[in-house]
C-alpha cells in the first residue's frame, strides 16, 4: 500500500547557508528524493571544510573537492574503498567546503523500485549506511554537483517533518581518525533504521620478510 504523500516543498538554499554542524541534525526528518524513491534522513554527520582533519576538504581545494567549495545546497558524491558511493550535502558560504554526509534513513516511497535495488535488504536495512542510501536511491558520479534545492532537478530535497528535538542524540563521527572526538553524528534516538557506531580501526600494515 502506498505511504502517505511525500512533502510538496523544497528545503530553501538558505537552510544550507550555514555551518554543517548546525546544518545537520536540522537535515533529520527531512525527505531526499531521486526518480520514484525517497528516504526519509535519520543518520547525518557533518564535515567543516578546512578547519576539520576529518574533512576530504581539509588539505584544499582538488578536483575532487571542488563541489564542496561550491555554492550550499548541493550534492557533493564521492567513491569510497572502491565499490561505493556516499553522498554529502555542501552548506555555509562558497568557499567554505563544509558539508553534512547522509549515513541513513528510512525508504518512504518507491518501495518497489528499492527492493528491486537491494533485494536482499530488509525494510530496515535498505538505506541505514551511507553506501546504503546511495545504492537505494542509484545515487553515483553522475549525481555529483546537482542543485538539491532546484525544483526541476533529479535529486532533490524535501522539507518533511523536523525530527523532535528531544529524540536527537550526538556523538563522535563514524570510522574516522583525524578529528574522532568531535561530537558531530547526530542520530534519532530509537529509529530502527540508525546505522550501528564504528570507531576508527587502523589499517595494519603486512609484514614483510627480511
Amino acid at each position: 500500500m502506498p505511504g502517505p504523500p511525500l512533502p510538496s516543498e523544497l528545503l530553501p538554499r538558505k537552510f544550507f547557508d550555514r555551518p554543517a554542524e548546525v546544518v545537520a541534525p536540522e537535515l533529520l526528518g527531512h525527505v531526499l528524493v531521486h526518480g520514484d524513491v525517497a528516504v526519509r534522513l535519520t543518520e547525518v554527520e557533518a564535515y567543516a571544510g578546512t578547519s576539520d582533519p576529518a574533512s576530504h576538504a581539509y588539505r584544499g581545494l582538488t578536483p575532487r573537492t571542488a563541489v564542496m567549495f561550491g555554492p550550499p545546497g548541493h550534492a557533493y558524491v564521492y567513491f569510497t574503498y572502491g565499490m561505493h558511493f556516499c553522498v554529502n550535502l555542501v552548506c555555509a558560504e562558497e568557499g567554505t567546503a563544509s558539508a553534512v554526509l547522509l549515513r541513513a534513513g528510512q525508504v518512504v516511497a518507491g518501495h518497489e523500485t528499492a527492493r528491486r535495488r537491494r533485494a536482499r535488504s530488509t525494510e530496515r536495512d535498505m538505506a541505514r549506511g551511507p553506501a546504503r542510501l546511495c545504492m537505494t536511491l542509484d545515487i553515483g558520479r553522475d549525481q555529483n554537483g546537482l542543485d538539491v534545492c532546484s525544483p526541476e532537478g533529479s535529486l532533490r530535497i524535501l522539507a518533511g517533518e523536523p525530527a523532535d528535538p528531544a529524540l536527537i542524540r550526538s556523538g563522535p563521527r563514524t570510522g574516522v581518525n583525524g578529528g574522532k572526538q568531535t561530537p558531530w553524528r547526530f542520530w534519532i534516538e530509537g529509529d530502527p533504521t540508525v546505522s550501528p557506531y564504528r570507531a576508527h580501526v587502523p589499517r595494519k600494515r603486512k609484514r614483510t620478510e627480511a
